[in-house]
C-alpha cells in the first residue's frame, strides 16, 4: 500500500545495512511508523538526506508492507524548529517519549497535533518546564493514560489545600509519611487540570508525578533523564 504526503517528524534514525537508515517517524494518520531509507547515505541519493533530521516537519511517502516501510519520498513541510540549550534537551526527551509510549501504526492525531504544539512552544518560549508538563498530559490522555487531576482516588474531589501522594494505578491518594510515590499538592493537580501554570515548587512536583507514571507505563527509565539537568526550580529537561 502507497502512503503519499502525509504530515510527520522524524523521532529516531540509525544506519541500516552500508547506505542506508532506518527511522523511526511520527506521523499524523498513521502514527509511529518504522521506514526504511534505501541508498540514502550514498553521495548520490534521490532522496534528501539533509531532510531526514528531528525537528523537521515533513511530508513523507513511504510503501507499506509487513511492520517496516519502504520510504519513497520525502519534502519539507516547513522551516526546521530551531532549539538550543535547555528547549533542544526538552525536544529529545518528548521524541523519546513519544517513541517508547507510542505503538507502530496505531494512529493518534490528537497526540500528534500535541507533539507539533510543544515543540513550537519550546521555539517560542524561554522556560520548557510548563511545556513539558502541558504536553506530557495531553499525550498522556490521547493514548488511553490521562492523569487523575481533579478526582482523588476515594472518589472525592482534589482539594487545593491538600497534600497527596500519587500512585500511577490509583491517583491522588491522602498523604502519608513513608509512602513510595511522589508528593504533590492538590492545588498543581487543579492547576495542571486547568492549563494554568502553577507555583515552580508545584510544577517540580508535577514533573515527579509524571515521571512516575511514565516509569510505571514503561516498567523502566527514559535514557533522556540521565542527562545532566539544571536545578529543579527550573528542570526544563524533563
Amino acid at each position: 500500500m502507497q502512503i503519499d504526503q502525509q504530515p510527520a517528524y522524524l523521532l529516531h534514525a540509525r544506519p541500516y545495512r552500508e547506505t542506508s537508515l532506518m527511522i523511526e517517524a511520527y506521523t499524523r494518520d498513521h502514527g509511529r511508523v518504522g521506514l526504511v531509507a534505501r541508498g540514502v547515505r550514498r553521495e548520490r541519493s534521490r532522496l534528501p538526506r539533509g531532510l531526514l533530521q528531528p525537528l523537521q516537519p515533513l511530508l513523507l511517502s513511504w510503501f507499506a508492507r509487513g511492520e517496516l516501510g519502504t520510504l519513497t519520498a520525502a519534502e519539507a513541510a516547513g522551516a526546521p524548529i530551531a532549539l538550543g540549550g535547555d528547549a533542544l534537551f526538552a525536544a529529545i526527551y518528548v521524541n523519546e517519549l513519544v517513541l517508547r509510549l507510542s505503538g507502530r501504526n496505531d494512529a493518534h492525531a490528537e497526540g500528534f497535533a500535541s507533539y507539533a504544539l510543544c515543540l513550537a512552544r519550546l521555539a517560542e518560549e524561554p522556560a520548557a518546564a510548563w511545556t513539558l508538563r502541558r504536553f506530557e498530559r495531553d499525550f498522556l490522555a490521547d493514548l488511553g493514560y490521562a492523569l487523575a487531576l481533579t478526582q482523588a482516588a476515594d472518589g472525592r474531589p482534589v482539594e487545593a489545600g491538600a497534600d497527596y501522594a500519587y500512585d500511577p494505578d490509583s491517583g491522588a491518594l491522602a498523604w502519608r509519611e513513608g509512602t513510595r510515590w511522589p508528593a504533590v499538592r492538590g492545588a498543581a493537580l487543579l492547576a495542571l487540570a486547568r492549563d494554568e501554570i502553577p507555583a515552580a515548587e508545584q510544577l517540580a512536583q508535577l514533573r515527579r508525578v509524571v515521571r512516575a507514571t511514565v516509569r510505571h507505563l514503561l516498567g523502566g527509565e527514559l535514557n533522556a533523564w540521565s542527562m545532566a539537568m539544571r536545578p529543579a526550580s527550573n528542570e526544563p529537561r524533563g
